[in-house]
């Protein structure tokens, strides 16, 4: 009925539609029975960013930045500057007077940046020296932003100010880098120091000065970093992920390559930490490698498949010609035992410690997915591009479990292998130890178009923007209720009717 009463939405992609995860309006374990919908867009809502328990932002490419009360749902300032679109936004927190200010930092494809007082609603500072529109940005200790812009041009803008209302923008660092579009940072707090990632890794210390750098890479440059113990930094760049060394002497840092893992087949898309002695990487052919953090060694080698059951005894997989099934990880995530891998349109969940799926739904969206999340009490959400967000528990198989088959094995590749095969994987596994069901138990249908992202606001709500201009809040509706009824027995003591 709702989906009747919002308008239909066809799924975006070409994945087929599943009849399984049509779990109707009767949804015990979801507890988002309210909706409320948000305007104040005219154009996509790309970014949501939590200001703090009550307050967020949204902004897209509308040039707006809306800021909201995620209790109320009322608009609390429209801070209008830029005149394209929202590239980047982020929240920036610090203490001064020792009192707690938040501001909101804003960039555009307009070339400018914005310091905004979400208090106010007033634009504290504009910065609109910038050569090209701002792609990424961050935020790092001790008053300093980092932006990295579309030509290759990293500025470092220091914050001097003696209150949050009276404060200038210094330009530290402005370095033309070899590279038209400036991809990752990594921060090292215990080093003090951070790394910038592009067709160059360089290094800088806490006062912004380039300490020292790499050689020239590939044209596919580096995507992605993440810290690694006893001082090394594993870089992904293409199909191979590189590791590199910091040797410290006094004041002095040096950095070189140490080794080349060439293991992917394909370009890798996502490079995550998982705890102190593991890290994981997935590529775009489904490829998910589990590395150890301190030899570099290949811990477990997954090889996602998301091909369709066998239809002849002669081969051992078929695709569907008109169908192309999306393998690509997208997006992935781990709490430190458990990685949720987002391939295609589908959810993959593995166990690192015992090197075993976990679960794992093909067909989990109409399209691809654009995020997922791990919570407690072995729950999942995620989005996608087909408009809907989708709650997941993770439940143990019935008994006796289904028969094995080569097919249903094929959706997933091998099982916890220590090291890459070259064989042919086996067709039939007899069992799959601590293999459980991913079951759909909530469907939020409320978005005509992609949603973009969603952030948690626990009890208070699930806050969701999408490509068809409007934001919804999805609230606890018998938690709700139990408000609403306080809130009128208060009512009628204030009036003295009790």
């Amino acid at each position: 009925m709702l989906r009747w009463i919002l308008g239909g939405r066809e799924a975006q992609g070409t994945v087929e539609k599943s009849a399984a995860l049509f779990i109707g309006e009767e949804q015990p374990k979801n507890c988002f029975t309210e909706m409320q919908v948000l305007k104040g867009h005219f154009d996509i809502v790309r970014f949501l960013v939590q200001i703090d328990d009550l307050r967020f932002a949204s902004a897209g490419d509308d040039g707006l930045v809306l800021i909201w009360n995620v209790e109320t749902g009322d608009c609390l300032f429209a801070l209008r500057c830029h005149t394209q679109q929202i590239t980047a936004m982020t929240s920036y927190t610090f203490i001064r007077g020792g009192n707690a200010h938040t501001a909101l930092l804003t960039a555009s494809s307009d070339r400018t940046l914005s310091l905004w007082d979400p208090d106010s609603g007033n634009r504290v500072q504009n910065i609109s020296d910038l050569q090209s529109s701002v792609k990424v940005q961050h935020v790092l200790q001790l008053h300093v932003f980092l932006f990295q812009c579309a030509d290759g041009l990293d500025c470092v803008w220091k914050q001097v100010c003696s209150s949050f209302s009276v404060c200038r923008w210094i330009l530290c660092v402005c370095s033309l880098m070899e590279v038209s579009v400036f991809q990752c940072l990594l921060v090292l707090v215990r080093l003090d120091v951070w790394l910038s990632g592009g067709n160059e890794l360089c290094v800088w210390n806490r006062d912004f000065e380039l300490q020292c750098k790499t050689v020239h890479h590939s044209d596919a440059g580096i995507s992605a970093m993440v810290e690694l113990p006893k001082n090394f930094i594993a870089a992904a760049m293409d199909k191979e992920i590189v590791i590199f060394k910091l040797n410290l002497s006094g004041s002095d840092i040096a950095v070189m390559a140490m080794r080349h893992l060439a293991d992917h087949q394909d370009t890798i898309h996502s490079l995550i930490h998982i705890n102190d002695g593991l890290f994981a990487s997935g590529s775009h052919i489904g490829e998910l490698i589990i590395w150890d953090s301190v030899d570099w060694t290949i811990q477990s080698y997954e090889h996602i498949l998301w091909e369709e059951p066998a239809r002849d005894s002669q081969s051992e997989f078929r695709l569907n010609p008109q169908k192309q099934i999306e393998r690509s990880i997208q997006h992935m995530s781990s709490d430190g035992e458990y990685i949720v891998a987002a391939v295609g349109s589908g959810l993959y969940v593995y166990n690192v410690l015992t090197k075993s799926v976990v679960a794992y739904r093909r067909i989990a969206h109409d399209s691809n997915v654009l995020h997922t999340v791990l919570q407690q009490d072995g729950r999942l959400m995620s989005c996608s591009e087909d408009g809907s967000v989708r709650m997941w528990e993770l439940q143990d198989l019935p008994l006796p479990a289904e028969p094995a088959s080569s097919g249903f094995f094929g959706m997933f590749g091998t099982f916890g292998r220590s090291s890459k095969q070259t064989g042919p994987p086996a067709k039939k596994i007899p069992e799959v130890p601590g293999l459980r069901s991913l079951e759909l138990i909530g469907d939020l249908i409320g978005h005509s178009g992609a949603v973009q992202m969603f952030l948690s606001f626990k009890e208070k709500g699930l806050v969701t923007c999408s490509t068809d201009h409007l934001l919804i809040i999805w609230k606890d509706g018998e938690l709700q209720s139990q408000l609403r009824s306080l809130a009128v027995f208060q009512k009628l003591e204030e009036n003295q009717e009790l």
